[in-house]
């Protein structure tokens, strides 16, 4: 679980940067949701998972810059999330959670490619 609450914090990170970046007004908004629903889904998930099996030892922080457009990264990642997911955590509540993060990536990722 602690690498998805890291990749999680890396994506609101990045989000934040491409939002500032971006002429496109579309893409300024989609990311804006994003890094703003991001975060309160990961501290849901942490909280849920911690509540079950303790706390976190070592979440991850990743710093490097994507090389690829912000699209493509969010797709990379949530590709890492899904299959992280498998062994992050056998509870019904936190796979919940965890379905709400891809949700938001993939509505994300949708309205990146046909927005803008």
């Amino acid at each position: 679980m602690e690498e998805i609450i890291g990749l999680l914090f890396h994506a609101r990170t990045i989000a934040h940067i491409e939002h500032l970046k971006t002429k496109s007004y579309a893409q300024h908004k989609a990311l804006g949701h994003f890094y703003d629903d991001v975060v309160e889904l990961a501290d849901d998930l942490a909280e849920a998972f911690q509540g079950d099996e303790g706390i976190m030892a070592d979440i991850p922080l990743f710093s490097s810059m994507p090389t690829d457009t912000i699209d493509n990264f969010l797709v990379k990642q949530v590709n890492m999330i899904e299959k992280l997911r498998v062994s992050a955590s056998s509870r019904k509540a936190v796979q919940n959670i965890i379905d709400e993060v891809i949700a938001l990536y993939l509505s994300t990722i949708y309205k990146l490619r046909n927005l803008s």
